[in-house]
């Protein structure tokens, strides 16, 4: 499999790069700082320039070309402001989305954040930064359910941590909140390649007891 991760230097990008190249797939990963690629270069990927929040479709499609998935990881990060949760979060996942069906790359897994759903984003109580990152979530994935001819799989994990993963989550459509490793999550979005009947589906994780390959069976069979 060929695949191409946005936001190839985050956390979980990198552990999913290093699960992808372990098991002989071709990844890549797209980063706007050239600094970034020797730790891409150490995870097993290729790294490509390109600033998804300036860049044009056209563009990001030529590093997608002969792409069998594309998954979106990428993010504004903590700090950043109310403009960027919304270029970044919203527009550069629907950027990847555009240049994905350019390239006739079927397969996307936009990596969401629990909450992003319209009780959480008219919460007035939250902070309105916080508020701005959930209402782009919840834009970017609102703009893959109405593409029909994008594959794609929302994935909304829960309180992300850097402990060691355990190969173990609960994984529904509504989880309810909870702490999930980085590592169990890009196992999970790795599983989700492998699972093409979760097409179209939102999927919700957090740390649990099922293996990850049964959660998603179980669950893709529903």
């Amino acid at each position: 499999m060929k695949v191409v991760i946005a936001g190839g230097h985050g956390k979980v990008a990198l552990l999913l790069e290093q699960l992808l190249s372990e098991r002989g797939d071709v990844v890549t990963g797209l980063i706007r700082n050239p600094a970034q690629a020797e730790a891409l270069e150490k995870a097993g990927a290729q790294a490509r320039l390109v600033d998804l929040e300036k860049a044009a479709s056209d563009e990001v499609a030529r590093h997608l070309t002969g792409a069998d998935a594309v998954v979106f990881a990428a993010g504004a990060g903590p700090g950043s402001s109310v403009g960027r949760k919304d270029s970044v979060d919203r527009g550069a996942a629907i950027l990847l989305a555009d240049a994905a069906e350019s390239a006739g790359v079927g397969r996307y897994l936009l990596l969401s954040a629990m909450g992003a759903d319209l009780r959480a984003v008219d919460d007035e109580s939250l902070d309105p930064v916080f508020r701005t990152y959930l209402r782009a979530k919840l834009a970017a994935e609102n703009a893959m359910r109405s593409r029909s001819a994008l594959r794609a799989t929302i994935v909304r994990p829960g309180l992300l941590d850097d402990t060691p993963g355990t190969g173990r989550v609960t994984l529904a459509e509504r989880t309810g909140p909870g702490p999930i490793s980085r590592a169990d999550v890009a196992a999970v979005l790795l599983a989700l390649l492998d699972e093409p009947r979760l097409t179209g589906r939102t999927v919700e994780v957090i740390g649990g007891a099922t293996p990850i390959a049964d959660a998603v069976a179980a669950h893709a069979a529903h």
